[in-house]
């Protein structure tokens, strides 16, 4: 069924019936505005296969049957199998301001979209502002040309296109005004290129998107893959060297790759969350096709980099790859389990440092990573269940497994989780460190479990306070007092592997 349309002769596609009914155009054309990427800072059908598969991997199967029968027919049947909330997808708030200014003078706002008829219903039931809506509708692709013709038929005496992609360019040859909704330069050029009046909405580099979606700075993470080769006597060795950078750049790419893949997975509840809203993709920033892409290529070129580091760095890495899987997909709602899993994740990137030099297994060191890291995933779950509480919640944290009443729990794990940590690692010193002849000037390891209580104590000290970022290692790599503490850690641990004048066993 369509909507009553304006012009003389309807137009030969699908108008979606569920749309607020249309009014008589006043002396402004119709201002018309397309869906993903320009409205929404997402794409609807990559949104609806994410949220199918994350509901029943099994169902990939499934869309590789609906395929056969055209882009349109696919498009309806996600839109029928992916129940999305509309009301969290990322939205473009400059352009929504300017229709909402175009709608007080009196012009006709009309959706114009490839997405499924279902889902544009959605989007005007979200956004009243606008007075119809034209979407494809299972048999027909409203797309490119198709989309073009349509409108040229709805609105004869003319309309303003709002878009952002190759395929509006045919839109935009026929439209009297063109809006560039954060498009590529050269379609920007392209749409420029008709001598039509122009507006544009800029967008921020997604370079810069790209590389806080990768979260490089969880690369200092990865830097425990060289401390097996600095406790194990081979910081010499430049052959060491290499092996453990092969191995930090192949740990580093899964690990980037896994972080994207992970915020793909929990979309929605990154959405629902009151600071990881804000994530590329979650805010939409990074569009979806980008973040499976970077995804992908990670994955492939760490993997191969891994191969190159040995047989034993790549099944090192695989298993922390199994591991972040199980993680993301289920473990991550199970409580306590999941501080247990992510401390677990530190600890493998020990082993994957150990399998790149070949040093001998310490059970003392993977011990004391298990803690310590165990107990900085505790203080991460502390600040979560603090800001809910403070925000007036007592339900379940969306995808997590805890409510603000554990959070008394939490900080009592977490805090002896710290100090467990600092006492193993005392126990290695006495039982594995001065015992064999492997480093320079062992005694230098003494400073290690002072900075360790400093810096254990001020992560929660400044959770007690809600002052600590939710990752508590983002906010180390920030904090001025802990990258003195790091500092001198690090100086620590050289001396220990190279020695200084004067420094004995």
């Amino acid at each position: 069924m369509s909507l009553a349309s304006p012009s003389p002769a309807p137009p030969p596609v699908p108008v979606d019936a569920a749309a607020i009914p249309g009014r008589d155009e006043g002396p402004l054309v119709p201002l018309v505005v397309d869906l993903d990427g320009t409205l929404l800072r997402t794409d609807l059908l990559l949104e609806g296969v994410v949220a199918i598969l994350r509901r029943n991997v099994l169902m990939l199967f499934a869309m590789l049957a609906w395929l056969p029968r055209g882009r349109a027919h696919f498009k309806r049947r996600v839109a029928e199998h992916a129940a999305l909330d509309f009301a969290t997808l990322p939205v473009n708030e400059d352009l929504l301001a300017y229709i909402a200014l175009q709608k007080t003078l009196g012009r006709e706002i009309v959706l114009a979209t490839a997405a499924d008829a279902l889902m544009a219903r959605g989007i005007v039931e979200r956004f009243p502002l606008f007075d119809r809506a034209v979407s494809s509708d299972g048999l027909v692709n409203l797309k490119g040309e198709v989309k073009a013709k349509a409108l040229a038929a709805l609105f004869p005496r003319g309309f303003d296109y709002a878009g952002n992609a190759a395929a509006d360019l045919p839109i935009w040859a026929r439209a009297e005004r063109v809006i560039l909704v954060e498009t590529p330069a050269s379609v920007a050029r392209a749409a420029r290129a008709g001598g039509r009046s122009c507006e544009e909405f800029a967008a921020a580099p997604r370079l810069r998107a790209l590389a806080k979606g990768l979260r490089l700075h969880q690369w200092a993470k990865n830097g425990l893959v060289f401390v097996p080769m600095m406790l194990g006597g081979l910081a010499g060795s430049a052959g060491a060297w290499g092996q453990a950078a092969l191995a930090f750049a192949a740990l580093g790419l899964v690990a980037s790759a896994s972080y994207l893949l992970n915020d793909l997975w929990d979309l929605p509840h990154d959405r629902a969350h009151w600071s990881k809203r804000h994530r590329p993709l979650a805010s939409g920033r990074l569009p979806l096709a980008t973040g499976l892409a970077a995804t992908l290529g990670g994955l492939a070129l760490g993997l191969c980099l891994a191969g190159l580091a040995g047989p034993a760095v790549l099944a090192a890495i695989v298993a922390y790859l199994a591991v972040t899987l199980a993680y993301s997909f289920s473990l991550k709602r199970v409580p306590m389990l999941d501080a247990l899993v992510l401390g677990s994740l530190f600890t493998l990137r020990l082993v994957v440092g150990v399998a790149a030099v070949g040093a001998a297994w310490s059970p003392w060191l993977l011990t004391f990573s298990m803690f310590l890291f165990t107990s900085l995933s505790f203080a991460k779950r502390h600040t979560e269940l603090r800001g809910a509480a403070r925000r007036g919640r007592t339900g379940q944290l969306s995808g997590r497994g805890y409510r603000p009443a554990d959070e008394p729990v939490v900080l009592a794990f977490g805090i002896a989780a710290g100090l467990a940590s600092i006492v193993i690692f005392i126990l290695y010193l006495a039982n594995e460190a001065f015992r064999h002849a492997v480093l320079s000037a062992p005694l230098a390891l003494w400073t290690f479990p002072g900075v360790l209580v400093l810096f254990m104590g001020r992560i929660w000290l400044l959770a007690g306070r809600d002052e600590l970022n939710d990752d508590p290692v983002a906010f180390a790599v920030r904090d001025r007092p802990s990258l003195a503490l790091g500092a001198i850690a690090g100086l620590s641990f050289a001396v220990a592997a190279f020695g200084l004048p004067g420094w004995g066993l």
